[in-house]
């Protein structure tokens, strides 16, 4: 299946699977993977095989789960040689380091698309990363954001998108806007020192402000707490579900080696290995998220209560047009087009409508519908 996908203002068109249609429940579909796939499709694990990073380098980039990415990918070197595309205000340009498979990646891109926010992209290898070694901050998405001379780095998915959508909404410069977001070093449970950020689900703006963009209170409560959930509940739910079974694992990684044009070795190496990899680590991630003996049980039990917080009576939980929730369920779900996962959901559960009104309301913000 060739997916084709052109880069569109700054963002991103994406095409429909071939087959794909509301309602139905095609067979197997082998749309690709990024490489291997840790706590996301796309990126390393931890405990994965040397030789796997091997088939991650080798395929680092060339494949999304879905979507293939061509146009606006750009090493360091080009970007330093040319001025990057400017917000209509004229003040910020935008730079996106990500992997394309990584769900926190996706939410950021349905944000900025959605708001038609002009940026250009490097995608990092995830093996070696030497495209954000300038970063002290090891994980992607990192946002570099210039704003005249001032050069500013955003950390963290959630802190992205909560102090651009600040920064849109009112006067502060983005300097000001990324103090009130404050890394916190903490320690999870598996004993390691990780980096945390305070208030990330919280707008930072006035009474005036919030009223423009919340009808009430209780709205704003809702979308912090729909916002949280996708990064605590759903995204766990990506990765085990995508590598079920040995058959979807192998399925995914042949996609990729038939689209890659690999050599006979290297083919061996990122379909067989990785596939074998990927499938074990699914299991342990599904041992430590608690999920069901069917993951896929865990996946449309979380969309269904999506569907039915969203409710019947309004397209979006934003009301009339998505808000913040809404982006980043949709660039979580997102990920995993093309693959049975994403279509046994879209035949299972009741998420096809809102699905396809937020897919059609960022392309309508591109003005590409």
């Amino acid at each position: 299946m060739a997916v084709a996908v052109a880069a569109v203002r700054a963002g991103w068109r994406y095409a429909r699977p071939v087959g794909w249609k509301l309602g139905c429940c095609p067979g197997q579909s082998r749309a690709g993977l990024s490489g291997a796939a840790g706590r996301w499709p796309g990126a390393a694990p931890k405990g994965a095989p040397r030789l796997l990073g091997v088939a991650a380098l080798a395929l680092g980039g060339a494949l999304g789960i879905g979507h293939t990415v061509r146009g606006r990918l750009k090493s360091q070197e080009q970007l330093a040689k040319q001025a990057p595309p400017e917000l209509a205000e004229g003040r910020l340009q935008l730079t996106l380091y990500q992997y394309k498979t990584c769900p926190f990646c996706s939410k950021v891109r349905a944000f900025l698309d959605f708001h038609a926010l002009p940026y250009e992209v490097v995608e990092v290898n995830p093996v070696r990363k030497q495209e954000i070694k300038f970063s002290s901050y090891r994980k992607v998405p990192i946002l570099l954001a210039q704003e005249g001379e001032l050069l500013q780095q955003l950390n963290d998915s959630s802190v992205i998108i909560s102090a651009l959508k600040t920064y849109l909404m009112s006067g502060k410069n983005l300097e000001e806007i990324v103090s009130f977001y404050p890394p916190i070093k903490t320690v999870n449970d598996q004993g390691k020192e990780v980096t945390e950020f305070g208030n990330k689900y919280w707008l930072m703006l006035n009474e005036k402000e919030s009223r423009r963009l919340y009808n009430g209170k209780e709205a704003r409560t809702e979308e912090m707490k729909w916002r949280q959930w996708a990064d605590d509940w759903l995204v766990h739910l990506i990765s085990p579900n995508v590598y079920r079974t040995p058959a979807e694992a192998l399925a995914s990684f042949d996609y990729i080696v038939h689209e890659g044009k690999f050599g006979v070795v290297e083919g061996a190496v990122a379909k067989y290995v990785g596939a074998a990899a990927m499938f074990i680590i699914s299991k342990r991630l599904k041992s430590r998220h608690h999920l069901q003996d069917d993951v896929r049980e865990d996946l449309y039990q979380a969309v269904n209560k999506w569907v039915a917080a969203v409710g019947k009576d309004r397209p979006f939980m934003g009301g009339k047009e998505p808000n913040l929730a809404d982006l980043a369920v949709y660039g979580v779900l997102r990920v995993m087009e093309g693959l049975e996962a994403f279509e046994d959901m879209m035949c299972h559960t009741r998420i096809g409508p809102w699905y396809l009104r937020v897919e059609k309301a960022i392309a309508e913000a591109q003005g590409n519908y």
